[in-house]
């Protein structure tokens, strides 16, 4: 029931869904999420950490990075079929579209750059 429940909680956020979408096929900072949404850094770092706990994303650390993806095959069945539910389900909705827009934008700035705006906010 556990398992089942962290994926309710962390799926019940907007936001939390908008960065599940935004990591299709892909590995991004942390700094590049919150530029991507436009989030104060401690709520960005709050919805990762949910989305964690519930399996939806993976880790990696690079120096003062944090890199998040989305887990393989090794994630569990249930997170297997929460991320194909939610990728089926809105993946070409407006929100969705309008985000992987921003993100090209995103994705062309220097990350250095990002991180350092973020710590003087």
């Amino acid at each position: 029931m556990r398992e089942f429940m962290n994926l309710s909680k962390a799926l019940a956020d907007a936001n939390r869904v908008r960065i599940v979408l935004a990591l299709r096929g892909r590995e991004l900072c942390g700094c590049q999420l919150t530029e991507l949404f436009g989030l104060a850094p401690s709520t960005m770092s709050k919805h990762l950490a949910i989305l964690y706990q519930a399996r939806l994303v993976n880790t990696r650390k690079n120096g003062r990075w944090v890199y998040y993806s989305l887990p393989g095959r090794e994630a569990p069945a249930a997170v297997r079929a929460a991320l194909q539910w939610v990728k089926r389900s809105l993946g070409a909705d407006a929100q969705a579209r309008a985000d992987a827009r921003r993100l090209k934008q995103v994705l062309r700035m220097d990350p250095t750059e990002l991180c350092k705006r973020q710590c003087r906010r």
